[in-house]
């Protein structure tokens, strides 16, 4: 059982940390512009010098996103093994469960993957890219 719950928990982990490292946002959960908007504010920075930081920090969204664009095949096949791995841990905690706890499991599950789809769609328009929920 507890081999059961920490897969679920690593499971867990594993997605959230693959969604920072490798989605083309960042680390700044608030979206791309909001770290310029407060490195703006705290350097005093004018209209010109803002312009000239939004142009560099586009130019720069770009380039990583085509550092990355090589990748994406390898993190589609790793995101769909993540799923086959979550939806088999899942089954597997349902059977040690009773079936009220599974009814509620099943519950957080599709509760936490709303809040990523809803979390992604937000962030970056891409709804149907969310990572497994175990």
């Amino acid at each position: 059982m507890l081999f059961l719950i920490g897969a679920f928990i690593a499971g867990i982990a594993v997605g959230v940390t693959a969604d920072r490292a490798l989605s083309p946002r960042g680390h700044d959960r608030r979206g791309p512009k909001s770290g310029v908007d407060r490195m703006s504010k705290e350097l005093g920075l004018n209209a010109a010098q803002r312009a000239q930081v939004d142009s560099i920090m586009t130019r720069r969204r770009t380039q990583m996103k085509d550092v990355f664009k090589p990748l994406h095949p390898q993190i589609d096949s790793l995101q769909k093994a993540a799923g086959a791995i979550a939806d088999s841990t899942h089954d597997q905690l349902k059977r040690v469960l009773t079936a009220e706890q599974g009814k509620k499991l099943d519950e957080m599950r599709d509760r936490l993957k709303k809040e990523e789809a809803s979390r992604r769609g937000r962030f970056d328009g891409n709804k149907d890219k969310t990572l497994p929920i175990p």
